[in-house]
């Protein structure tokens, strides 16, 4: 079908030092995926990835193993061998701007300074590929985030994020058939589900002002005697 996406890549490090940390939110994905398929990833060395294809529509499941920087290469190799258009691949990544528990999907877009992204567009020439985004939440210093992302987040924020890869993996099936937008609408309608609604401002309620105490009575004194200053002058001397 036109517009079926025919290439998934999850983006990630490889080797046991990051697999759990979160730059490899992308591969947990495709992972997870590939077993619920039934779908073994093969290590494939002409295109530096584990590699594998799903029965029925032929889709490729791509894990670059050449490094988050080089992600592009076996995207490149794959998608040129293959004649797969830039509008036909799914890449799957992390993502700073959203929070654990959030994913979303989109076509095009900038790389926001994510080196798998910035390496992929540069190979393909194009920025016109399929992104789904999941959440990982961004650290306090925002300088801090090449550190933040080889870290592995907490529990709460790992069942966050699969949380949300398994709503993920459900509207694969419909990129995979060509219907993009009834995937974003679906995966996006979660997402506000997931907002919280504003609360109106509630009326003050009103309070009952205290009668005004009366003021204490200040009894007046009686005002001294004034000398005049003729009186001061020639009084009488005693």
């Amino acid at each position: 079908m036109p517009g079926a996406i025919r290439l998934v890549v999850g983006l990630g490090n490889p080797g046991k030092d990051y697999e759990r940390t979160r730059h490899n939110a992308g591969f947990w994905l495709v992972e997870r995926f590939a077993v619920q398929s039934g779908v073994a990833l093969r290590k494939d060395g002409k295109y530096q990835a584990l590699v594998g294809r799903l029965e029925g529509n032929g889709a490729w499941l791509v894990l670059p193993q050449s490094f988050m920087n080089a992600s592009g290469r076996a995207v490149q190799m794959l998608a040129g061998f293959f004649k797969i258009p830039a509008a036909e691949i799914l890449v799957i990544h992390d993502e700073l701007d959203f929070a654990p528990g959030v994913a979303k999907l989109k076509q095009g877009g900038g790389i926001a300074g994510h080196n798998g992204l910035k390496d992929i567009s540069q190979r393909l020439g194009s920025h016109d590929y399929w992104r789904l985004r999941l959440g990982i939440g961004r650290p306090g210093d925002r300088n801090a985030g090449a550190d933040y992302v080889l870290q592995k987040p907490p529990a709460e924020d790992r069942e966050a994020i699969d949380a949300a890869i398994g709503r993920s993996i459900e509207i694969l099936p419909l990129c995979l058939a060509g219907d993009t937008q009834g995937a974003m609408q679906k995966l996006h309608s979660h997402v506000e589900k997931e907002k919280p609604v504003a609360k109106k401002p509630e009326a003050p309620e009103a309070v009952a002002k205290p009668e005004p105490k009366p003021e204490p009575k200040v009894e007046a004194k009686p005002e001294p005697e004034k000398k005049s200053l003729f009186g001061s002058l020639f009084g009488k001397k005693k």
